[in-house]
């Protein structure tokens, strides 16, 4: 006996597959799909192994899967943490920690953002990649939809932005720079496989002298709430709390930005509402975005 249960992950991965729907892969959808979710040679190719193999998993027959198999099944059909450990040991295998952090976020959290109109929000994963955000957050920050996905990052955008120190007061900046960099080696150390993560730092390093100074003194840390002041190019300075709010579960955090109500600062955020960010990207094209 290998541990594995042949007949439960067969079960599993028919049930989570038709459960995935191809647009959250990014896979068109068609016409001509005969049952819902993937089909089994787009589960295959998310996963890059052989649909002869998947077949066969699905089938309760084959050899035993790898760690590595199962984890690329867990991220082509975007399992959850928990749905993770299970595929993995009715596949007789120890689950372990995830390979990466998880870049969903849950409903709740974007109901919750959704419903937020008086501050900036938005939601990080533990390499600051940002995933959600409220309109407020992109009137203050940026249009992050507007951005390619590699560029939606907070600490690729501060070392990497030209200007990006402009919109930060000397005192503020440097903390960002130091606790970031610290956080982001913390990460790093926790999930030693995750590519993203090895490679926003293999980018960092090639463009940023600045974060390459910071990474070689082995400063870590976890990211904490504090303030920050910026200046924005329509409002002037904005002096913010940055309540930071970490989900263990999914090793994400909820970033509120906020002032004291009747504070000039709490003024120019309501001010930032109503002008929204398509008329300031309209008006500042020439303005950098921090």
């Amino acid at each position: 006996m290998d541990g594995r249960d042949r007949a439960a992950m067969a079960a599993f991965l028919r049930r989570r597959r038709a459960a995935v729907k191809p647009a959250d892969v990014g896979l068109p959808a068609g016409t001509r799909r005969r049952t819902p979710g993937l089909r089994r040679e787009e589960v295959a190719g998310l996963a890059g192994m052989s649909v002869d193999y998947y077949i066969r998993l699905e089938q309760a027959r084959g050899p035993r899967p790898s760690r590595q198999i199962l984890a690329a099944i867990a991220r082509a059909l975007r399992l959850g943490d928990d749905e993770r450990d299970y595929l993995f040991r009715v596949g007789g295998e120890v689950a372990g920690p995830a390979v990466g952090p998880s870049r969903e976020v849950r409903p709740g959290v974007l109901h919750l953002l959704d419903r937020l109109q008086d501050a900036p929000a938005l939601v990080c994963d533990a390499s600051y990649d940002v995933l959600a955000w409220n309109p407020l957050a992109a009137a203050l920050i940026t249009d992050f939809s507007a951005l390619p996905e590699a560029e939606r990052n907070m600490v690729w955008r501060f070392f990497t932005s030209p200007r990006a120190g402009e919109r930060h007061d000397p005192a503020t900046a440097e903390q960002f720079a130091r606790e970031s960099v610290a956080d982001l080696r913390a990460a790093r150390a926790r999930y030693p496989e995750d590519s993203r993560i090895a490679l926003l730092v293999e980018r960092l390093l090639a463009r940023s002298p600045e974060f390459a100074r910071l990474w070689a003194e082995h400063e870590v840390g976890v990211r904490r709430s504090g303030r920050k002041r910026l200046l924005h190019p329509s409002v002037g300075w904005l002096d913010l709390e940055c309540e930071a709010m970490h989900l263990p579960e999914a090793d994400q955090w909820v970033v509120f930005f906020t002032a004291p109500p009747g504070s000039p600062t709490s003024e120019a955020l309501a001010l930032l509402g109503v002008i929204g960010v398509q008329q300031l990207e309209h008006r500042h094209a020439d303005q950098p975005s921090g």
